[in-house]
């Protein structure tokens, strides 16, 4: 009968000890990652310069850090989707791809204007198509797997892709 004592004992402050440790950290891990999506200043930091002006050469440096997929060719569907930088979904509402409201996956649009969805900055649209890719095309390894899910899924126009190319030949 005493060793069952002992043991339910020993038993008891284990698990009372695994369960204060686990709320410690539980507690800490969430104070600190609420102290990271609060400070808008680390976020930004670490991700994008919100203040930039558009420009192609910032937005190529975004894409690169953001380690989206063939960034010239994400580049060239954005000069064919905003008309060079000057349709009025980019102007009013920082849409530089024609995309639509996501409702399935993570997003940063604000909503919908103008039937397209509309981001704070131009910078949170590239992020946007980042999770974009994240989401459908993480699969993706080559060039012309990329070019033939456009042709599947994203382009309207039959002649979408070759528009594309052509524009990202240039960039290259």
């Amino acid at each position: 009968m005493i060793k069952n004592i002992d043991l339910t004992k020993i038993i008891f402050v284990i698990v009372l000890l695994t369960f204060i440790n686990s709320t410690i950290y539980f507690i800490s891990s969430n104070m600190k990652f609420k102290e990271l999506r609060n400070n808008k200043e680390v976020i930004n930091n670490i991700f994008i310069k919100e203040e930039e002006k558009f420009s192609e050469d910032a937005m190529m440096k975004l894409l690169v850090n953001l380690n989206i997929k063939f960034p010239h060719i994400v580049m060239a569907q954005a000069k064919l989707e905003s008309s060079n930088f000057k349709s009025k979904i980019f102007i009013k509402n920082n849409n530089m791809f024609g995309m639509k409201v996501a409702n399935i996956r993570p997003t940063t649009n604000l909503g919908s204007q103008n039937g397209h969805a509309y981001f704070k900055s131009w910078t949170d649209c590239v992020l946007d198509y980042a999770l974009y890719q994240a989401a459908y095309l993480n699969r993706i390894k080559s060039e012309k797997e990329y070019y033939q899910y456009l042709s599947n899924n994203y382009a309207e126009d039959k002649r979408y892709v070759r528009k594309v190319k052509d524009i990202a030949d240039q960039i290259k």
